[in-house]
């Protein structure tokens, strides 16, 4: 099960970047494209100030990430183990 789920479009290439860095440490989480599912985006503008940035990440605790680093994410994961 994912820790986090991690809201991308298509056309974001720090999404693409993050994912990849992602898959090579072997960490699990969703994705969803707030292009497909616009009541996503109002997740991504509330953590964001109304913007809809991406790669907004969301935790199993309500926190939230944006355009984080892959050691970011890893302290963030190691925080809630």
């Amino acid at each position: 099960m994912s820790e986090f789920t991690m809201f991308t479009t298509p056309w974001c290439g720090y999404c693409h970047r993050l994912k990849s860095q992602l898959d090579r440490e072997g960490i699990e989480f969703s994705i969803v494209d707030i292009e497909q599912e616009p009541e996503a985006a109002l997740t991504v503008e509330k953590a964001n100030g109304g913007n809809q940035t991406v790669p907004t990440l969301l935790f199993s605790d309500g926190s939230t990430l944006t355009n984080p680093s892959v050691a970011a994410v890893k302290e963030k994961l190691a925080a809630l183990a």
